[in-house]
């Protein structure tokens, strides 16, 4: 019976041991949640600072592309305005030159075209004898009224 009291109180040990150790390993989960808890406000502190350096920096690279990009369409469209002018000025030069080729008169010509033909048309009126109203005496007959 020796042997049958000695391997209880062998078994009994490992068993302490095997509690023991159960319950060294439960502590230490609970001591790893409380450091998590205490440590985990801290972390995400940390974060939450990274975060916004990281997003204001961002924001600054953001604000750099977008003036580049307005720079760059701005000269873009100064280029398109240059070019259009350029083509635009070719375009009148080519037109004129036919126009002219054809024989149509320029804006100049039609207007001092236009105030020759009013100032004769004035001379005209000058020149035209004077009708006297229906009723009225006759004029003398060496007397016309001009």
């Amino acid at each position: 019976m020796d042997t049958t009291s000695t391997q209880t109180g062998t078994e009994k040990n490992v068993q302490d041991e095997i509690k023991e150790s159960v319950h060294r390993i439960w502590l230490a989960g609970l001591g790893a949640l409380a450091v998590a808890e205490e440590e985990g406000g801290k972390v995400f502190s940390r974060l939450v600072e990274r975060g916004r350096d990281v997003e204001s920096k961002g924001k600054v690279e953001v604000d750099k592309m977008k003036t580049e990009a307005e720079r760059f369409n701005e000269r873009v469209k100064a280029k398109a305005e240059s070019t259009f002018e350029t083509w635009g000025d070719k375009f009148d030069e080519k037109l004129t030159a036919t126009l002219r080729r054809l024989g149509v008169p320029t804006r100049e010509e039609i207007r001092n075209l236009t105030q020759k033909v009013e100032e004769l048309n004035a001379k005209i009126e000058q020149l035209k004898p004077r009708v006297t109203p229906a009723g009225a005496p006759p004029a003398e007959p060496g007397n016309i009224v001009v």
